[in-house]
């Protein structure tokens, strides 16, 4: 592994445990070059899957770009960051489980969208408001209304 502070690729485990949902292994790692400490994490990969965009453009699915517009969604929630991980594995395991070697955005974002949903309201209002664009305070009205009538 490459040190992320001085680019020598002689580093060392000091130290391995899985991580509490045991989707991952956090791995302590140390330089032997500038003595920095850091962190990695292992994760099973099942199949290298596309993203295939409303565009017809397909780029591979990253799960960095997942959890990013996850934490985005849940920015200034009670949420802590262990459990967006654990919703971002949750929702690649699912994608995953699917079969499929392309996968289009919107089925990305139905998951995304329903994980939200069971996790924070405001968070999936967030997350909607992007992948149904809202293009008026109108169609930010309409679907908190209809979301309050499921809740009744």
């Amino acid at each position: 592994m490459r040190c992320p502070f001085c680019g020598t690729d002689d580093t060392q485990v000091k130290d391995s445990r899985p991580t509490e949902d045991n989707a991952a292994i956090r791995r302590r790692r140390f330089c032997v070059n500038c003595d920095a400490r850091f962190t990695t994490f292992e994760r099973v990969q099942l199949r290298d899957m596309l993203v295939v965009k409303s565009n017809g453009d397909k780029e591979p699915f990253e799960r960095e770009k997942l959890l990013r517009s996850m934490k985005i969604a849940l920015r200034k929630r009670p949420v802590d960051d262990e459990r967006i991980e654990q919703i971002a594995n949750s929702v690649v395991r699912q994608l995953e489980s699917l079969g499929e070697a392309e996968i289009n955005t919107a089925k990305v974002g139905e998951h995304v969208m329903a994980a939200l949903r069971k996790l924070d309201h405001v968070a999936y209002v967030r997350y909607a408001s992007v992948y149904k664009d809202f293009r008026s305070p109108g169609d930010f009205e309409e679907f908190v209304d209809t979301l309050k009538k499921e809740a009744d």
